[in-house]
C-alpha cells in the first residue's frame, strides 16, 4: 500500500444544473476535492451536510498526522472502515469457526447470544422486519451450518436481505458505546425483564470471546468490552435451603412417582432415585447404563458416571436427535466419576432392571419404545408426584420444585452427615470451593457445633 502525508484540501464545490429557458439552474450535488501526494481525488454527494461531514473527517485525519492511501485517497482509518466486513458477516464466520468444536448446549447458547447482538447492531433503516421474524431467521438459518439450513420462505428471504444491508460495520464496535448497547440487550429477557445473573454472565462471556476473536483476526484493534465500565451482577448460585427435602419426604416422592401414569412414572422412579441417593445430575442419570453399575445383592454398590445425555434442540446436535451424548461436565471426555450407591438405591436399581430391562446400548432409563425421556416429560411426572406426596402448603412452596432439587438434597444430606467436603465434592462432581459456596446455606446445625467447640476450647 502506497501512503502519503502530503494532503491538500479544498472547500466543498456546488454543482448546478444547466439553465434552460424558464427554468433557472439549481444546485444538484456537492463535490469534495483534495490531493494526496499530488494526485487529485474527489467524491460527490447529494446533500451539503454529507459533503461537509466527509470533508471534516478528512481534515481531522490530516490534522492528526494520519497517513493517507494514495490509491483511494482516504486516511487509513477511513479506508479500514470502508472495506470492513459487517457485524453480520463476522458473526457468521465466528459461529462457523466455533460450531465444530462446541457441544450442543454450547451451540445453543452461542446462537442465542449472537442472535440478540446481531439484531441490535443494525442501522435504523426503513422496513425493519418484526423482532420475532429476525430472531427466527437468525436462529434457524443464519447461525447454523449451511448443510442444516432450511429453505427460506419469501418473508424470511426479505428479512435476510434487509439484515445484510442494515448490519453495521464491525469497526463501529471500536466505539465502546455500541458495545454497551449490546450488553444492555443481553441483560434483559425477551419480555424486557432483568435476566438471571448466571444467564447474563454466560452470554456476556460469549460476546466477549467473539470480540476477542475479532481482535485476533484483525477486524478490531482492541476488545471494546475492556473499556466498558459495566460490573456484571454478582452470581449468587447458592442453593435455597427451602428446596431441600429430608429423607422421609424424598422417599414419599419416589413412591408417589410410581402412581403417576400407567408406565412412565414407574419407569422414572429409579432415575429420580439416582438423583437423590447418588447426587447425579439429570443428564448424568439419563446416560446411565447397566454396565456402569455394580449392584451386589447386599451392601453398597458403585455407579460409575461416564456419559451425560443433555437435551437441546436437535438442530444443534451432530446426531440430529434431541439428546446429545457428552463426557462429564467440566471434565475430559475419557474421565469418569465413581459414586458409591447406598443399599437402598442398589435395591431400587435391581428392581428397575428386572421390571423394565435396558435399551440396546445398556441405558437404564428409556421409554417403552427405547427412546429418551424428554425434560418436559419427566418434569411433568415430577409435578404430579408432588401433588400426591406433599401437603398443599408444601406444594405451593419451593420444596423439591424441580427434579434437580433431589441432587441438592443429596449433597446437603452428605454435608450435614459430616462427610468431608473433598469426598462430597468428588461424589457430586464439583470442585470443593464451588460446592461449599453453592451449599453453604444448606448445612444445618453447624453454628451450634462451632459454638460448642469454641466453648470447649475456652474452658481448656
Amino acid at each position: 500500500m502506497n501512503t502519503s502525508y502530503k494532503v491538500k484540501l479544498w472547500e466543498v464545490r456546488s454543482n448546478k444544473s444547466v439553465a434552460r429557458p424558464g427554468k433557472p439552474s439549481k444546485v444538484i450535488s456537492y463535490t469534495v476535492r483534495w490531493t494526496v501526494g499530488g494526485r487529485e481525488k474527489s467524491q460527490t454527494f447529494g446533500k451539503s451536510a454529507q459533503a461537509k461531514n466527509f470533508l471534516s473527517d478528512l481534515r481531522q485525519a490530516a490534522k492528526a498526522g494520519e497517513a493517507f492511501d494514495m490509491d483511494s485517497g482516504l486516511p487509513l482509518s477511513m479506508l479500514k472502515a470502508a472495506t470492513a466486513r459487517t457485524w453480520l458477516e463476522f458473526a457468521r464466520a465466528y459461529v462457523d469457526a466455533r460450531w465444530p468444536h462446541a457441544a450442543a448446549k454450547s451451540r445453543e447458547g452461542l446462537t442465542d447470544t449472537m442472535t440478540a447482538v446481531t439484531a441490535t447492531l443494525v442501522k435504523d433503516a426503513p422496513n425493519r422486519p418484526a423482532p420475532e421474524v429476525l430472531r427466527l431467521l437468525l436462529r434457524t438459518y443464519v447461525f447454523v451450518p449451511e448443510s442444516r439450513r432450511p429453505d427460506l420462505d419469501p418473508d424470511l428471504g426479505k428479512a435476510l436481505s434487509w439484515l445484510e444491508a442494515a448490519s453495521l460495520p464491525i469497526t463501529d464496535l471500536d466505539d465502546p458505546k455500541l458495545a454497551r448497547t449490546a450488553l444492555e440487550v443481553l441483560a434483559v429477557t425477551l419480555e424486557g425483564k432483568p435476566a438471571a445473573p448466571s444467564t447474563f454472565r454466560r452470554k456476556r462471556a460469549v460476546f466477549k470471546h467473539a470480540l476477542g476473536y475479532a481482535v485476533e483476526v484483525g477486524d478490531l484493534q482492541s476488545n471494546p468490552l475492556d473499556r466498558v465500565k459495566w460490573r456484571p451482577p454478582k452470581q449468587g448460585g447458592t442453593v435455597d435451603r427451602r428446596v431441600v427435602v429430608n429423607p422421609s419426604q424424598a422417599r414419599e416422592l419416589l413412591v408417589a412417582v410410581t402412581y403417576v401414569g400407567r408406565v412412565r412414572g414407574p419407569r422414572l422412579r429409579a432415575m429420580f432415585a439416582c438423583m437423590y441417593f447418588a447426587g447425579l445430575r439429570p443428564a448424568e442419570a439419563a446416560g446411565l447404563r447397566v454396565q456402569d453399575c455394580a449392584l451386589p445383592e447386599e451392601g453398597w454398590g458403585v455407579i460409575t458416571v461416564r456419559k451425560t445425555r443433555p437435551q437441546t434442540n436437535k438442530r444443534y446436535t451432530d446426531t440430529g436427535r434431541a439428546h446429545d451424548e457428552r463426557g462429564l461436565k467440566h471434565r475430559e471426555d475419557d474421565v469418569d466419576r465413581p459414586v458409591p450407591a447406598p443399599p437402598e438405591l442398589v435395591k431400587i436399581l435391581r428392581e428397575h432392571i428386572d421390571a423394565f430391562g435396558t435399551a440396546d446400548d445398556g441405558r437404564l432409563f428409556v421409554t417403552s419404545t427405547g427412546g429418551d425421556f424428554s425434560g418436559s416429560a419427566y418434569a411433568q411426572i415430577w409435578k404430579r408426584a408432588r401433588l400426591l406426596a406433599l401437603t398443599p402448603d408444601q406444594v405451593g412452596s419451593p420444596l423439591a420444585a424441580r427434579p434437580y432439587d433431589l441432587r441438592h438434597a443429596a449433597v446437603s444430606l452428605w454435608l450435614n452427615a459430616g462427610v468431608h467436603a473433598p469426598e462430597a465434592a468428588e461424589r457430586a462432581g464439583h470442585g470443593v470451593d464451588v460446592m461449599l459456596r453453592v451449599y453453604a446455606k444448606c448445612i444445618d446445625g453447624q453454628r451450634d457445633v462451632a459454638n460448642q467447640r469454641i466453648e470447649d476450647a475456652l474452658a481448656a
